[in-house]
């Protein structure tokens, strides 16, 4: 799949699809030392804060990825075509801990561009970022007791702003 760099303005995606439907892939690490880890997300968002374009992403504790991404400057999105849907699924329901997600998931993670965390040659839409920000969920924020149902073991996210450093993406994406 030929992917080109997208300056972020020119970004052509709707990105409520991107999140509820198509979903990303997160990775966190270290791509040179092979030591990262990745998950399924369906949750976070694109903009524009403090002058910069970002992602951001929220990451339970409980999760492996999350060590990645608490402990590494840096982690990567990947959106991937339809095809994919299995793969992403059984990627965001398994755990790193007790199984080698890369090696079953059939993906090959590649070097980035410009971070050191990897990206993967099936993705049809690709962003570097490097934190900028963290911040934990703070349940006595919630303004709807219907929030707090998501959280039955109490295990809230850490909210993670990461600027975007590069785009890239196939056609469909320019």
């Amino acid at each position: 799949m030929e992917l080109a760099a997208i300056p972020f303005e020119k970004l052509h995606a709707n990105t409520f699809s991107l999140w509820d439907e198509q979903w990303f892939l997160l990775t966190a690490g270290d791509f040179g030392q092979q030591h990262f880890n990745c998950m399924t997300i369906s949750w976070g968002s694109l903009g524009v804060i403090w002058g910069k374009p970002f992602v951001q992403v929220a990451v339970r504790p409980v999760r492996h990825t999350f060590s990645f991404i608490n402990d590494y400057p840096e982690f990567t999105l990947c959106a991937f075509p339809e095809q994919y849907r299995k793969t992403l699924n059984t990627l965001g329901s398994k755990s790193g801990r007790q199984m080698d997600k890369m090696h079953t998931s059939g993906l090959t993670p590649v070097k980035a561009d410009l971070v050191a965390a990897p990206v993967f040659a099936e993705a049809e839409l690709i962003f570097e970022c490097r934190k900028m920000y963290w911040q934990d969920m703070d349940p006595g924020h919630f303004l709807s007791g219907k929030i707090d149902q998501c959280y039955p073991g109490k295990d809230y996210h850490r909210i993670f702003f990461g600027e975007v450093l590069a785009v890239r993406g196939t056609d469909r994406y320019q």
